[in-house]
């Protein structure tokens, strides 16, 4: 093995036992001393054959007038080797700085993971923000009235779940390698989801000068108290994702976007300002007991959030006013 090579397998297993760390700190195999916990501890991390491996411009070099790759192997270097891609793809990798490439094997297919260098624009100055509550009913509702992905996608997320609970049931062989199909069928739509809301969101921003302001992702699921039923809701979509596409979208578009605490959005008055917890009658109703005001649960808190962004910018981009 060559020595860059070498290189590449250290830091994967050394990135691998740090995510493993990590993950332990906070809790998501489980508390000290549980089965699932002790399980993990016990053995080592282990790699998958065809797991995604690393290539830099050293162990990679492209000819893209012949359109094809000259690739290191454990059994030496492949030369003319054919790619493809969209013609979106193709001219990034042609006009644009190649980063370092992932090879990764899948459905006996090979692929090439490509990331580029893309000028980042300059941010704009927002004339106000669009404010997004995320939540478990409506993945994301903005602070002009929009819901992205409501019921329908709920109910195909209820099928999965029950698709889910029969496989399992089954606990065969065949109904775990469907099961595994299945996983990474539902991985994809949710990130086509994502994709679709994410730019929606960041082309209205655009489009009205605005920035955008979300809340703070990070412990999104302690945060949250549910009902059990709705536990799996929570946990079966990643949110985490659909902030990370909203912040390179909204990146590359030039709009700003902020992160806001939070806490009582969904008990405060966008109107008046006035905080109660018997403000929320019902998930989806909100009704101020001060002035009266009745709007969307959702689209109360994402008109709260996107206040509270304004009031973030305020204090980033002229401190001597806050």
């Amino acid at each position: 093995m060559g020595a860059q090579a070498a290189q590449h397998v250290i830091k994967k297993v050394c990135d691998a036992y740090t995510t493993l760390q990590a993950n332990l700190t906070a809790g998501r195999y489980g508390r000290p001393g549980s089965r699932r916990r002790r399980r993990v501890e016990a053995g080592p991390v282990v790699f998958r054959w065809d797991a995604a491996q690393p290539y830099d411009a050293r162990m990679l070099s492209w000819q893209h007038d012949a359109r094809t790759v000259s690739i290191w192997t454990t059994t030496g270097r492949l030369k003319d080797v054919a790619f493809t891609g969209s013609p979106a793809q193709l001219k990034a990798v042609a006009t644009l700085p190649v980063g370092e490439c992932d090879l990764l094997h899948r459905d006996g297919m090979w692929f090439l993971y490509a990331s580029v260098e893309v000028p980042e624009p300059q941010l704009i100055e927002p004339a106000g923000f669009l404010g997004v509550d995320m939540g478990i009913v409506n993945i994301a509702y903005d602070s002009d009235g929009t819901r992205h992905a409501g019921a329908e996608l709920n109910g195909y997320r209820r099928r999965q779940a029950r698709l889910r609970q029969r496989l399992q049931a089954k606990n065969s062989q065949s109904a775990k390698r469907l099961l595994h199909r299945r996983r990474r069928k539902e991985a994809r739509h949710a990130a086509d989801i994502n994709h679709v809301i994410a730019k929606t969101i960041v082309t209205e921003a655009a489009r009205t000068g605005r920035g955008i302001a979300v809340e703070q992702l990070t412990g999104i699921r302690d945060r949250v108290r549910l009902r059990k039923p709705q536990r799996v809701t929570l946990s079966s979509w990643s949110f985490g994702q659909l902030g990370a596409f909203l912040a390179y979208k909204a990146r590359r578009a030039g709009v700003p976007l902020v992160e806001v605490d939070p806490r009582y959005t969904s008990q405060t008055c966008h109107r008046c300002g006035h905080r109660d917890k018997r403000n929320r009658p019902n998930q989806e109703t909100f009704t101020c007991r001060s002035c009266g005001v009745v709007a969307h649960a959702d689209h109360n808190a994402a008109l709260n959030i996107a206040r509270r962004g304004a009031e973030s910018w305020g204090a980033v981009s002229r401190p001597h006013v806050a």
